[in-house]
């Protein structure tokens, strides 16, 4: 019979104790392995949550939030309700015309209405400092305050981009000094009015104030070889010295992004127009001015550009200039100097405005005598003259029945939509 060795009884229970060691371990390894899983679980569970709730509340508030651009606040301003309008008027000038344009002034002048004065940089220093002193000194100027010198002269070449620019400076000064006006008014020293301020403002009273009259084609017939294929650069931009226009050897081709119109450069535009020329929220009028920077005679074709390519303007045109002017057939560079044998078809024509006139021109004493009634100051009395503050009141004349008669010819003619922008 076989008997265990002292050694086999030793070993037993160390390897007894060493199996319950390893069931142990075991153990808490399975057990770490299943906490460590669940805390895994929670996480991703949690994370998922946390994640979908994120995306709903970022879903919800992307739908909801509509995104502030500069443009979402620019909108067409709304016309003024005043029953007795605002005019704001532009008279510039060059060298020579410093007493012409004193002349004007006072023939325009209304204290209800704003006025800026400009004599490019061709003007004398000694030109300019008078017609300045004339409006810093003129008592009536002084009491109401309604007309300024544009000091900060520009020089203007007539045949490039540089007299649209000044138009927009001294649009820009009457918005920022000239309080709510209704319409902006360019004239230059060889202009003249046919009818009182009284006569046009009463005039106006009548019509909506969102109208611009711009004569505008978009027939632009010879022009398009001769004025909108050259590339011309106006030594204006950059000289102090006046010259004129250059011409680039190269051609370019007709605009495609908008159509090209042309008419007259003189003309009576809104206060909303002129605002969205300043402003060009949407860009378009300074792309159309960056165009014609390099376009001959552009002011016969920047504001009729853009004012029939923007879509909230387009369809507020009269093609009208106001202006009663004197061309050869077919017409050249300039319109003939008016005379007084020119006086009737003047009166006729039921136009507010006549140009042009050449400096001291006997026709201009006829019509202060016969048409505006001015007097010995060249001033033309109306319903203001002798009241300290109502400038409301007006006292019309025979001219506001001849331009009502223009007016209405224009508004109500059966192609007034046919001749907006076509």
């Amino acid at each position: 019979m076989d008997s265990a060795s002292p050694g086999s009884v030793n070993k037993a229970p160390q390897l007894h104790h060493l199996q319950h060691k390893r069931k142990s371990w075991f153990l808490l390894l399975t057990f770490s392995l299943l906490l460590s899983t669940l805390l895994i679980i929670i996480s991703i569970t949690s994370s998922t949550s946390s994640s979908s709730l994120f995306y709903y509340a970022r879903t919800k508030t992307t739908k909801t939030q509509v995104p502030h651009f500069v443009e979402s606040k620019l909108h067409v301003a709304p016309t003024s309700p005043n029953p007795v309008p605002k005019l704001a008027y532009l008279i510039s000038g060059s060298a020579g015309d410093g007493e012409n344009l004193k002349r004007t002034l006072k023939a325009l002048y209304h204290p209800r209405n704003q006025y800026a004065v400009h004599l490019d940089l061709e003007a004398s220093t000694e030109e300019r400092l008078e017609v300045a002193k004339f409006v810093k000194s003129e008592p009536l100027f002084q009491k109401v305050g309604n007309v300024r010198m544009v000091t900060r002269a520009n020089l203007v070449t007539y045949r490039g981009p540089t007299m649209v620019t000044n138009t927009l400076h001294a649009a820009a000064i009457l918005f920022k000094e000239g309080g709510n006006w209704d319409w902006f008014i360019n004239l230059s020293a060889s202009d003249y009015p046919l009818v009182t301020q009284d006569d046009l403002l009463h005039t106006l009273s009548a019509i909506p104030r969102h109208l611009n009259f711009i004569e505008h084609t978009s027939d632009i017939g010879w022009k398009e070889y001769q004025r909108a294929k050259p590339v011309i650069i106006d030594p204006g931009l950059y000289s102090r010295a006046k010259s004129d226009v250059f011409w680039v050897s190269e051609k370019r081709s007709v605009p495609s992004a908008y159509k090209l119109f042309t008419g007259s450069a003189w003309m009576m535009l809104s206060r909303p127009f002129i605002e969205y020329c300043l402003w060009g929220w949407d860009n378009l009028p300074r792309i159309v001015l960056m165009y014609y920077a390099n376009f001959l005679s552009s002011p016969e074709g920047y504001f009729h550009t853009v004012i029939c390519n923007a879509k909230d303007f387009r369809n507020t045109t009269v093609n009208h200039d106001l202006h009663f002017i004197s061309w050869d057939n077919p017409p050249k560079q300039h319109p003939h100097f008016l005379t007084v044998a020119d006086y009737q078809r003047m009166v006729d024509s039921n136009a507010p405005f006549a140009r042009k006139f050449g400096k001291k021109e006997f026709v201009l004493d006829k019509i202060d005598s016969e048409l505006l009634g001015c007097n010995a100051n060249g001033f033309v009395p109306g319903g203001w003259y002798n009241s300290e503050a109502n400038t409301t009141e007006l006292r019309p004349g025979p001219g506001a029945e001849r331009l009502k008669h223009l007016i209405n010819g224009l508004l109500s003619a059966e192609d007034f939509s046919a001749k907006q922008c076509r």
